[in-house]
């Protein structure tokens, strides 16, 4: 009985001892976290999970050495073998908070609260993804490791070795969506197409990516609403990404107007309403006809904004004060309906009416700024080079 008590008294100090050290630690790492990093990030993720561990390898080495008088009794090993398997899960907790305080001081290094964040959103979601993957596997290894240090569980391994050919292919027939859910979430994180964050339009949504994990994505609709996809779905079907290289972004609003629309009126109207909003980054204000069918004109005006929340409300300003200053100034231009009545032996009337004043023909290089896409600013000629090619362009121009 007073030998029980030895060993009592002996983990109970082991314990104590193993907490004030830790407890010391704790105090020098947080007040060496003022001026750095990794020891905030240390006091913040490590420490239970080190106070764990340090106790429970105390706790079984003073077991360990005050049972020496009972070994090869049952109750000895039944003792030593539970405090070995919190042990093993006490480390696979320290080696995790460990990993998680390594990714966050690099995380650390990338802000995503500036405009532009592109590498930093990168970064961030391959983070994330080998954040998950990294804590997945060391569970599997600590349970693999707590098995195995069951007799019976060492036993079967030999012939689970023997068969893991067979076993290793029904385990990838069933698992294959599974399988090829975390491959593809893995090619999201290195390949770029996709990021934490960004703008996209899926299932003919508009929202941002919320969540991407190893299985599936989130995305957080315009409206609120979550729309979960497996990993897959991303590396299989298209889909618009609003920020693959920045996140600026262009918009339109479309106009099916009456013939009779003065253009040029439209254009200077366009170009107040964006001078005097602030969501107007400042780059592309264009209105242009794009079609003449139908009996009508689809006009349009193309804008561009900071960001894809700015250009919603940018294109939605543009389109409400538009339909209000051609109902209100323009009443001619409302779409209208033709129809000629009369024989076809004399010239229509319409055609007979002269202008007041005569119209000038406006040559290539009277053609407004805000009248063309590529072309006429710095942005429209940058689009040129791109879609049309330098070489090209400079014939075109010449």
């Amino acid at each position: 009985m007073q030998t029980y008590l030895v060993t009592a008294a002996a983990a109970l100090a082991a314990a104590a001892v193993a907490l004030l050290l830790v407890e010391v630690v704790h105090r020098v790492t947080r007040r060496l976290g003022r001026r750095s990093l990794v020891m905030t990030e240390l006091t913040a993720h490590s420490h239970r999970s080190f106070q764990v561990a340090a106790t429970v390898l105390a706790v079984q080495l003073a077991v360990r050495f005050t049972t020496l008088y009972a070994v090869g009794s049952p109750w000895r090993q039944l003792v030593l073998h539970a405090l070995w398997l919190a042990l093993i899960a006490a480390a696979a907790w320290l080696v995790a908070s460990l990993l998680v305080v390594a990714e966050d001081t690099a995380l650390a290094r990338f802000r995503v609260d500036v405009p532009n964040n592109r590498h930093a959103r990168r970064v961030r979601t391959q983070v994330v993804l080998l954040r998950r993957l990294t804590i997945a596997v060391i569970v599997v290894l600590a349970l693999g490791v707590m098995l195995m240090t069951f007799p019976a569980v060492r036993g079967i391994g030999a012939g689970v070795l023997t068969s893991a050919g067979v076993v290793g292919v029904v385990a990838a027939l069933a698992a294959q969506s599974l399988l090829g859910n975390v491959f593809a979430g893995l090619q999201l994180a290195f390949s770029d197409a996709v990021r934490l964050d960004d703008v996209v339009v899926v299932e003919g949504e508009w929202g941002r990516i919320e969540e991407l994990t190893l299985s599936y994505v989130v995305v957080q609709i315009w409206d609120d609403r979550r729309l979960i996809l497996p990993t897959s779905y991303f590396t299989s079907t298209p889909f618009q990404n609003w920020t693959r290289t920045e996140a600026a972004v262009l918009g339109t609003a479309e106009f099916d107007l009456d013939w009779a629309i003065p253009v040029q009126a439209m254009r200077e109207e366009l170009r107040r309403l964006c001078e005097g909003t602030e969501l107007w980054d400042g780059r592309v204000c264009v209105l242009q006809v794009t079609d003449a069918t139908g009996g009508l004109v689809k006009v349009r005006a193309l804008v561009s904004a900071a960001d894809a929340g700015s250009l919603w409300d940018l294109r939605c300003l543009v389109r409400e004060q538009l339909v209000a200053w051609v109902r209100d100034q323009r009443p001619t231009a409302l779409p209208r309906l033709r129809a000629e009545v009369g024989d076809t032996a004399g010239s229509p009337p319409w055609q007979a009416v002269t202008p007041r004043r005569p119209v000038r023909r406006q040559s290539d290089t009277e053609v407004p700024d805000d009248a063309r896409v590529f072309g006429g600013s710095d942005d429209g000629e940058a689009r040129s080079e791109v879609f049309v090619g330098r070489e090209e362009h400079a014939d075109a121009r010449r």
